[in-house]
C-alpha cells in the first residue's frame, strides 16, 4: 500500500502541489527519496528517520521509499520534511485517521521531532488556497503576517506530537494560542521626506502626481543640486498604501531575498548605487534570488546618476518594464519573480552637469555630450513616460503654497479608484492591456497627427495615450480631453526640447 500526503513546493515565488508518496516494505533499514530532490531534500533522510525513532517507532527492519511527485519538477529545500514523516507514520499505521487532499504539511524537522521554520513558507501559504488547500500544518514563524492570510486555516505546530494529537482529535491547535502575533505596521506612518518641504518645482511635482496615479515611469534631467534626488526620495510619500495582497507579495519577496522590510504597508523604495552589478539589480545567483527590481515590486526603483549604470544593466530592465516580471535562467533552475515597479531615473544633461546652465560654463564637447546620453539606449527612453527637465530654483521668488504629500496622496487615490472602477480590477493606466484601455477610452485623431509629424515609435505613442488617460482621471473627466492630450505631449517633449536647445 502507498500513502499520499500533500505538501507545497516553490519555484521562485510560485507554489505548486507536491504529493509525497510513501511505501514501506520489509528489509534492511534504508530510506530512498526520488523525484528530482536536490542536496537539501536528500539530507532529509537522517532528520526524518531520527524524528520517527524519537517517537519510539521501530524502523530498524523497514525499507522506506519516498517519491516526490511531480517527478519532472526539481525539488529544493526542507519544506517536505513534515509531510514525509507524517506519510511514514501513516504507512506504519501510527496515524489511523484519513488525511484529506485539502490538507498540506510544510516544515523542517530536528532530530528530536521538533518542527522548525524554513525559508519560503509565506509564498507557500499564499499559493495554498489557489492550489486547492484549505488547511496547512506549519511551524510558527514571527515574520509571517498570519492576520493578512485569508481563505486558509493555519495550524501552528511545534512538535510531531502536536500534529498527531490534532489529527486524532485530542487537541485542537489554533493560531490564537500562538504566544506572539506579528504586529501590523502603523497605518499612520510618517515619511521622512514630504512634498510640502520642497520649494518650487511645481510642474515637476504635478508630473510626479501623474506618475503616481497611473504608475508611469519618470526620467529627470538637470544640473547637480537642483533637487532631483529630493523629489525622488519624496515620491513614495504620495503613493497609496499597499493592499493586503500586495503586502503579502512584497513580504514574500523580502523573505526570499533575506532582506528586512521596515514598513509592510508602505510601497517599497529601492535606491541601488550605480556601481551595483546586473545580478544585484535584476536578480540571480546559482540558486536565483530576487534582485532590486523585484524588491521594488509595487513600489519605486530610483536610479540616481542613471547614465553611470552600465549599458548592459540598463538594457536588462527592458523586459521587466514591459511585462512587470523577470525570468532568471540558471543551470539549477529557471524562476520568475514579479517586478512591477515605477522607475524613477535621474541624470545630468552632460558629463560635467552644467550644459544649458546660466551660472556655470559647460566644458563638454558635443561628442562627449552625445556619448553620455547614448549610455541610456533608445529602447529604454521609449519605456519612460515622463521626461522632465529641471532647473535650479530661485528661493527669492515666491510661489504658491506647496501641498502636503498626504493631500496629494488623496488626489492620487481618488483618481486610481476611477481606474479600478473602469477596468473592474486593481490595475493602473500604465499597466492595463492596451486593447482594454482603448475600448474604455476612445481616442481622438490629434495624437495620430502629432505622432506622424514627430516620427514617434508605436511604443511612445501608446505611452502618450496612457499618460493622457491618467491626466483626464486626475481632472475627474471620463472622456479623454484635448487639453489632457496636449499636456501629455508637452510632458514627453519637456526633456527632448531642452536637449535639442542645448545642442544649439
Amino acid at each position: 500500500m502507498t500513502v499520499k500526503i500533500s505538501s507545497i513546493g516553490l519555484k521562485g515565488l510560485e507554489g505548486y502541489r507536491v504529493q509525497v508518496e510513501v511505501q514501506i516494505s520489509p528489509g534492511l533499514q534504508s530510506m530512498v527519496i526520488v523525484g528530482l530532490p536536490d542536496a537539501s531534500v536528500k539530507g532529509s533522510k537522517e532528520r526524518v528517520l531520527s524524528a520517527v525513532r524519537s517517537l519510539e517507532c521501530g524502523v530498524e527492519i523497514q525499507k522506506i521509499a519516498v517519491n516526490l511527485s511531480p517527478s519532472e519538477q526539481k525539488k529544493n529545500g526542507p519544506l517536505f520534511d513534515l509531510a514525509m514523516v507524517i506519510g511514514i507514520l501513516k504507512e506504519m499505521n501510527h496515524v489511523k485517521v484519513e488525511i484529506s487532499q485539502g490538507t498540506a504539511f510544510i516544515g523542517a524537522l530536528s532530530l528530536d521531532g521538533t518542527i522548525e521554520k524554513v525559508e519560503g513558507m509565506l509564498p507557500a501559504l499564499i499559493a495554498a488556497a489557489g492550489l486547492g488547500f484549505n488547511r496547512v500544518f506549519l511551524p510558527y514563524d514571527p515574520l509571517i503576517p498570519f492576520e493578512l492570510l485569508e481563505d486558509i486555516e493555519c495550524i501552528v505546530v511545534h512538535h510531531i506530537q502536536d500534529v498527531l494529537k490534532h489529527l486524532s482529535g485530542q487537541v485542537l491547535l489554533s493560531l490564537e494560542k500562538v504566544p506572539t502575533i506579528v504586529e501590523q505596521s502603523n497605518p499612520s506612518y510618517e515619511f521622512h521626506k514630504d512634498f510640502y518641504h520642497i520649494i518650487g518645482h511645481e510642474q515637476v511635482k504635478q508630473a510626479l502626481e501623474i506618475a503616481a496615479t497611473g504608475g508611469h515611469n519618470v526620467l529627470m534631467s538637470g544640473p547637480p543640486g537642483c533637487g532631483k534626488s529630493l523629489l525622488a526620495e519624496s515620491f513614495p510619500s504620495i503613493l497609496p498604501p499597499l493592499t493586503k495582497h500586495q503586502q503579502l507579495e512584497v513580504i514574500s519577496l523580502y523573505q526570499l531575498a533575506k532582506e528586512k522590510l521596515q514598513h509592510p504597508q508602505t510601497p517599497p523604495y529601492r535606491h541601488p548605487h550605480h556601481s551595483a552589478s546586473s545580478v544585484a539589480i535584476i536578480g540571480g545567483g546559482s540558486y536565483p534570488r530576487p534582485g532590486e527590481i523585484s524588491l521594488a515590486h509595487h513600489g519605486v526603483l530610483f536610479l540616481d546618476e542613471m547614465a553611470e549604470f552600465t549599458k548592459k544593466t540598463l538594457d536588462m530592465l527592458r523586459q521587466p518594464l514591459e511585462t512587470g516580471k523577470v525570468t532568471i535562467s540558471r543551470v539549477h533552475s529557471t524562476v520568475t519573480y514579479p517586478a512591477s515597479f515605477i522607475l524613477v531615473g535621474a541624470m545630468n544633461p552632460c558629463p560635467c552637469g552644467y550644459l544649458g546652465s546660466n551660472t556655470y560654463y559647460c566644458t563638454c564637447t558635443p561628442k562627449q555630450v552625445q556619448t553620455y546620453r547614448n549610455r541610456v539606449s533608445g529602447p529604454v527612453y521609449d519605456r519612460i513616460d515622463l521626461l522632465l527637465s529641471l532647473k535650479p530654483v530661485n528661493f527669492d521668488k515666491g510661489g504658491r503654497k506647496p501641498e502636503l504629500s498626504s493631500e496629494i496622496r488623496r488626489h492620487v487615490m481618488k483618481a486610481q479608484e476611477r481606474q479600478f472602477s473602469r477596468y473592474q480590477e486593481q490595475v493602473c493606466n500604465a499597466k492595463v492591456p492596451f486593447e482594454i484601455l482603448t475600448k474604455s477610452s476612445p481616442l481622438t485623431d490629434q495624437i495620430a497627427q502629432v505622432s506622424s509629424k514627430q516620427h514617434w515609435s508605436n511604443r511612445v505613442q501608446i505611452k502618450i495615450i496612457r499618460l493622457t488617460r491618467t491626466i483626464s482621471d486626475l481632472s475627474a473627466e471620463n472622456p479623454i480631453t484635448d487639453e489632457s492630450i496636449w499636456k501629455a505631449i508637452q510632458l514627453r517633449w519637456n526633456l527632448t526640447d531642452a536637449m535639442n536647445k542645448n545642442k544649439t
